[in-house]
């Protein structure tokens, strides 16, 4: 399954708001990315028919086992990218914000490499 970018953009939302929040709602989702609800329906629709997301019985959106997987390599890609910029002196705001666009196309082999030469800067602090 090749996800599109903004696929992903909704999947790592969910993932976040699902870490500071109890239940995800759809209009919660589209306020955090300043969505119309229309849009936010049409994508729920998507990643509902490729086995992402559910809804419960009271509305609030779920990511499936093969959804939360997906959004967890997502955020850490965002995270460690974020991190990588950061330490190279790239302004928070900036980096977060780059860290954004990259991590949808960067590939497994480049992504892994970042991840290793991070986790020896961590190890050296």
């Amino acid at each position: 399954m090749a996800l599109q970018e903004s696929g992903e953009m909704y999947l790592e939302t969910i993932y976040v708001l699902s870490q500071d929040h109890t239940n995800v709602r759809a209009v919660d989702i589209g306020e955090e990315l300043g969505y119309s609800r229309p849009s936010v329906s049409r994508a729920m629709h998507v990643l509902k028919d490729e086995g992402l997301v559910k809804t419960d019985e009271y509305g609030f959106v779920v990511l499936t086992e093969a959804g939360r997987v997906l959004a967890k390599r997502i955020y850490e890609r965002h995270t460690v990218l974020t991190e990588a910029f950061r330490y190279i002196g790239v302004d928070e705001k900036i980096a977060s914000e780059d860290a954004c666009r990259v991590e949808h196309y960067i590939s497994d082999e480049t992504f892994d490499a970042i991840k290793a030469f991070m986790a020896t800067k961590k190890k050296k602090k």
